[in-house]
């Protein structure tokens, strides 16, 4: 295979065409590491960035942000000691209980997430708990499908990055809650798949608890000028491992005192 290095715009637009042709034909690609060996993490970013300028310009609507690498098995896993970001757009949000076609995605995973929603603008650096909480104007429960352009989940931190933070689509429960009604350290979940537990987590295992996930995030992306607007939908990391999940599943996330939520997987024809 031939080898790039990513130090110019055109590799980093090739690398972003790749990513993209996935989505369009459902094939994987290789790990861009070992297909770009010079890639550092902010050619990631600009990968991730070159694809939602595109998508964007086709109509897509960003709709908020994801953040993902919030526990520390996982940091451990890829040997990184931060989150990362991805942006989440109208076209990943599903209705719970409406079947989602699971063609649609390549290897997908499931997650339980407890999602906030913003009621005012955050902008970075600076941001601190205090605003976070201020800003937020209810939580929901939510399950994150995550995906992989990369064949096999063969990943480092450079290549889930560039691909938008494994991103793949999003389902919100429809019970909203005020933030200062539940501890989210303490906010235990209960993930079924096909009316079998399948994982447990709490809050607490998001960087300690979800709003430090969103103090981050809005730090984050506030260094480089984006501000986190007022409705959009921030999913902080997942409670629980991820859980693979096919055509006629159906998962549940039941968190205590938010309420659950259900995805549903269309069958196969």
């Amino acid at each position: 295979m031939k080898e790039y290095v990513v130090v110019d715009p055109s590799s980093r637009e090739q690398a972003a065409a790749r990513l993209l042709e996935a989505y369009q034909t459902r094939v994987a690609i290789e790990p861009l590491i070992d297909t770009y060996p010079g890639m550092e993490l902010a050619d990631s970013y600009e990968i991730q960035l070159l694809q939602i300028r595109q998508r964007v310009a086709a109509g897509a609507v960003i709709k908020g942000h994801k953040v993902g690498l919030t526990a520390a098995t996982v940091q451990r896993q890829l040997g990184v000691d931060q989150p990362d970001y991805g942006h989440l757009l109208d076209d990943m949000f599903h209705l719970e209980h409406s079947p989602i076609p699971a063609g649609r995605f390549l290897q997908p995973k499931i997650e339980p997430e407890i999602a906030f929603v913003l009621a005012r603008p955050l902008k970075g650096p600076g941001v601190t708990v205090a605003e976070a909480l201020a800003a937020v104007d209810f939580v929901l429960p939510a399950l994150e499908i995550v995906d992989s352009r990369v064949r096999d989940w063969k990943i480092s931190i450079l290549d889930t990055i560039a691909d938008n933070a494994s991103s793949g689509a999003v389902v919100l429960g429809s019970r909203p809650t005020r933030i200062d009604d539940v501890d989210l350290r303490l906010t235990g979940c209960v993930l079924h798949q096909n009316a079998q537990v399948v994982a447990t987590g709490a809050g607490g295992a998001v960087l300690g608890s979800p709003i430090n996930s969103l103090v981050w995030l809005a730090n984050t992306v506030g260094a480089l000028g984006i501000t986190l607007e007022p409705g959009h939908v921030v999913l902080p990391g997942s409670c629980t491992p991820m859980v693979p999940v096919a055509a006629g599943d159906a998962v549940t996330a039941t968190f205590a005192g938010l309420g659950s939520v259900t995805a549903r997987f269309a069958k196969e024809n």
